[in-house]
C-alpha cells in the first residue's frame, strides 16, 4: 500500500509561508517567499488543474524560492499515477548539477490532488482571519482556486 501524502501550507507572515510535505516515510519542510515569483500559489493551482486535464504522460515545473535557496517543484503525471519531486538549489543561479532532490512522492493522481486540495481549502477558509493578502503581499488566487476545485471534483 502506498503512503498518503500530507501537504501543509501555513498562514503567510510578512511575505513568507511555511510549507511541508510528509508521506510517513520522508518529509520536507521549508519557508518560501512571495517574491520574486509573483503569483506562485496561483501557478501551483494551475499546474495541478492541468494535471487533472492532461492524460498520458506530462510534466510541469514550478519555480519557488526561500532566498537565497531556490526550489523546483516538479509534477509528473503518467496515466493514473502522479509524482511530485522537490529539488533544492543552494543559490538563485539554479545550476542543475548543484541541485539536490529533497523530497519525492508517487501515488495516484487523485491522491496527490486531494492532498493539495486539503491545504488549499484551509488557506481559503482562513484567508480573512489570517489577512492573507496583507501577509502574503499578493491577492489570494480566487479564480485559479475555483478552476482547481472544478477539475478536482
Amino acid at each position: 500500500m502506498r503512503s498518503k501524502l500530507e501537504v501543509s501550507f501555513n498562514s503567510p507572515q510578512c511575505g513568507w509561508m511555511s510549507i511541508g510535505f510528509d508521506d510517513g516515510t520522508a518529509e520536507f519542510h521549508t519557508t518560501t517567499a512571495h517574491a520574486p515569483y509573483k503569483g506562485v500559489l496561483g501557478d501551483l493551482m494551475a499546474i495541478l488543474t492541468e494535471l487533472q486535464k492532461d492524460g498520458g504522460r506530462t510534466e510541469h515545473t514550478l519555480k519557488w524560492n526561500r532566498d537565497p535557496e531556490e526550489y523546483d517543484l516538479r509534477f509528473i503525471r503518467d496515466g493514473e499515477n502522479a509524482s511530485i519531486e522537490i529539488y533544492e538549489y543552494p543559490t538563485a543561479e539554479r545550476i542543475e548539477p548543484e541541485r539536490q532532490l529533497v523530497f519525492s512522492h508517487t501515488n495516484t493522481l487523485d491522491e496527490l490532488t486531494a492532498a493539495f486540495a486539503r491545504t488549499f481549502d484551509q488557506l481559503y477558509e482562513d484567508r480573512d482571519t489570517d489577512d492573507f493578502e496583507f501577509n502574503w503581499h499578493q491577492p489570494f488566487p480566487y479564480e485559479r482556486y475555483e478552476e482547481f476545485k472544478r477539475a478536482a471534483a
